[in-house]
């Protein structure tokens, strides 16, 4: 059942935002925000940008003659965070004109609808503007809620509508979306002028209002009675992920469905499994409901028509998945082959690869090119599951066949959602980065996501981790662990195996320093010093290679060293003798792991506000040598400080560097001392 969210108060701050004396037209726009973003936060009414809303409004032009203004949702927008500039101003007039063509093309329909934009660097408005338009309704919403999108799949949907809201609604047949839909829903509503909402058979639905709060009524209204009807109680499952016992066979998939180029990046996967999903494998037809479609046209895009159906014994076996690849390729290829025929051959063929697995036993994963766009397609499958299963035993479930999903699949408009950017150099890659929430762990972690990449830190305290993870946004992850407990790295490999299905980067990184004279020191002091900068790199690195071998594509290693490898400080000892160990680690990994396109290198740094070297340190030191702190940190040829984010530009320079492995670069603004030569 769908919650009812609207709450006066919660809608008066978005009035109160707009300052003294707001217009009528921008207090109804406020409206519209508020319940736009009400409908777009509960994902069994709308699920990535699958819905839109519009309300029309009276605004003075330039000349202070008014004018009848449609707002409705523009691309690149989502409704669950959308602002007023999400919901774009189209003239309304000219839009209406538009209704007494008999055909207009998608081109055409898009250009009339930007040279009518009032401000003309606002984003494109929905490819269903024109539906918005022609209803006469202050307020329009349309979504694609769980319950509705049951009911359109039915293969009686029709009578069963009739069932559940008599004439309260109008049944518009599958048309794809654009002039000829805007065209025939206007007609059905005008049969019937006093229905509530259209059903949109194989779609979704519309309801309408004079104000926010009704329309949003009856969204919820007759989302509830559909669910009603059907015995569908509670809310869709979601982002349920619980561990795995083993996650190897998540990395094995993820090699797998890598590109041809060894270089190129592998997907990002997003792994489903709560009890909902789990218990949908159990059933019979679970192979051939694969077959079947998507339950709303426009997922096509994200999932494609069919997922890759595996076994739980097929994700030990490289040769099973590949196989079964292959064979999943072939069909795409096929049915593309006999589809472009139909239309002409005049479309070109997108990726073969498969968006969505469903893996019986394991879950449903999605993929994608970052962490983002393999969640959009898990949250999909996962909804998919439930309107499939529902729908089935409702009577069948009975989505568009293949003909209209290819014209959704190829659609300009529809391709256009997906964007066309090149992507940025780390999309795909996962990057690992121990001591993550510490000053260069940190560091390193942003500039490889601002370059794209799906970050997991490992740090030893929860509170730090949990703020890293937050200044690093949606799309990282990370674990609390002690790097010097030896199952450390097995719990933190699996764990981002789970996360995002492998890994692509290991940034060895934690570290702390001990002083005192070497001859000095305890034992026990040492083998610590040990432990957490030597043994704790080397467990990484072991299982980071594990991983790699899995996934059959190579991979890279990136240590943090230190200058004291191969420039010892005084009373230094302790942390120059693990990290000299670690220096020729890298160095033997390097020779060890070429072969199988495992690249090992590391980044020699000095002198880096962190916390090794804090500032009551650095204080002590510069007292040590008769100087002040500034001047002590840049101690160097250059006579500036190094900070953080130089030794993260380097760990990131490093892993550009596609054909370098055993190497080692310097960031201490020089020391002619430190220096490899």
């Amino acid at each position: 059942m769908i919650e009812h969210s609207w709450n006066d108060a919660d809608a008066q701050t978005w009035v109160d935002a707009l300052g003294p004396n707001p217009s009528e037209a921008d207090v109804t726009l406020a409206h519209r925000v508020y319940s736009s973003r009400i409908i777009g936060q509960d994902p069994d009414l709308v699920m990535h940008g699958g819905g839109n809303t519009s309300v029309k409004v009276t605004r003075p032009d330039l000349f202070g003659e008014p004018q009848r203004v449609l707002h409705v949702k523009g691309s690149g927008w989502d409704l669950d965070t959308i602002k007023a500039p999400g919901l774009p101003g189209v003239r309304l007039d000219p839009l209406l004109k538009l209704r007494a063509l008999d055909a207009l093309t998608d081109e055409d329909m898009v250009n009339v609808q930007r040279n009518n934009l009032l401000d003309s660097t606002a984003p494109n408005p929905s490819v269903e503007t024109l539906l918005h338009a022609f209803l006469p309704h202050t307020f329009v919403d349309h979504t694609h809620a769980t319950p509705f999108l049951v009911l359109a799949n039915l293969p009686n949907a029709e009578q069963v509508a009739r069932e559940i809201f008599g004439d309260r609604l109008g049944i518009v047949p599958y048309i794809m979306p654009g002039f000829a839909l805007a065209k025939h829903a206007a007609e059905v509503y005008e049969q019937r002028p006093d229905v509530e909402g259209l059903l949109l058979l194989k779609h979704g639905h519309f309801a309408f209002g004079p104000d926010a709060k009704s329309s949003y009524d009856l969204i919820v209204q007759h989302s509830n009675e559909v669910a009603d009807y059907l015995k569908m109680r509670g809310a869709t499952s979601l982002k349920v992920r619980v561990p795995l016992p083993e996650a190897d066979g998540l990395a094995t998939l993820r090699g797998a469905l890598g590109p041809s180029d060894p270089d190129g990046p592998m997907p990002v996967l997003a792994l489903r499994n709560g009890p909902d999903v789990l218990s949908f494998f159990e059933r019979s037809d679970v192979r051939e409901l694969s077959t079947r479609g998507v339950g709303s046209p426009d997922h096509v895009i994200r999932t494609k028509a069919k997922p890759l159906v595996l076994s739980k014994n097929d994700l030990q076996s490289r040769e099973a998945i590949k196989a079964k690849i292959e064979a999943f390729e072939a069909d795409y290829s096929a049915y593309f082959a006999r589809q472009n025929a139909r239309v002409g051959n005049d479309r070109t063929m997108l990726p073969t690869r498969p968006n969505l697995v469903w893996v019986k036993g394991v879950g449903v994963i999605g993929l994608g090119a970052n962490d983002k766009a393999a969640n959009i397609s898990a949250d999909l499958g996962e909804q998919n599951l439930r309107v499939r299963a529902v729908g089935e035993d409702a009577g069948g479930f009975q989505p568009i066949g293949e003909d209209d999903l290819f014209e959704m699949e190829y659609w300009s408009l529809e391709q256009a959602k997906l964007g066309k950017g090149k992507l940025p150099r780390f999309a795909g890659r996962v990057v690992m980065v121990t001591g993550g929430a510490g000053a260069i762990g940190l560091a390193t972690a942003k500039a490889f996501a601002a370059l794209g990449a799906s970050t997991f830190l490992v740090d030893r305290d929860a509170e730090p981790l949990e703020s890293a993870l937050k200044s690093l946004g949606s799309g990282h992850d990370g674990i609390a662990l002690d790097v010097t407990d030896p199952e450390a790295a097995a719990l933190a490999a699996d764990a981002v195996t789970q996360r995002f299905g492998g890994l692509d980067i290991l940034v060895s990184n934690a570290g702390a320093a001990l002083g005192g004279a070497l001859a000095d020191l305890e034992e026990a002091d040492l083998r610590a010093a040990f432990e957490l900068n030597f043994f704790s790199h080397q467990r990484f690195a072991r299982h980071a290679a594990k991983l790699f071998a899995q996934q059959g594509r190579g991979g890279q290693i990136l240590f943090n060293i230190s200058k004291q490898a191969v420039n010892p400080g005084k009373n230094f000892g302790a942390y120059g003798l693990p990290k000299a160990t670690t220096l020729f680690l890298m160095r033997q990994l390097a020779l060890e792991l070429g072969e199988h396109g495992v690249r090992v290198n590391g980044v020699n740094a000095d002198r880096i506000r962190s916390g090794l070297l804090t500032d009551s340190f650095i204080a002590e030191r510069a007292k040590a040598r008769g100087t002040d702190a500034a001047t002590y940190m840049a101690g160097n040829l250059l006579k500036r400080e190094v900070e953080a984010d130089h030794v993260a530009s380097a760990f990131v320079a490093l892993a550009q560097m596609e054909r370098t492995t055993a190497h080692v670069v310097t960031v201490d603004g020089g020391n002619i001392e430190a220096s490899l030569r």
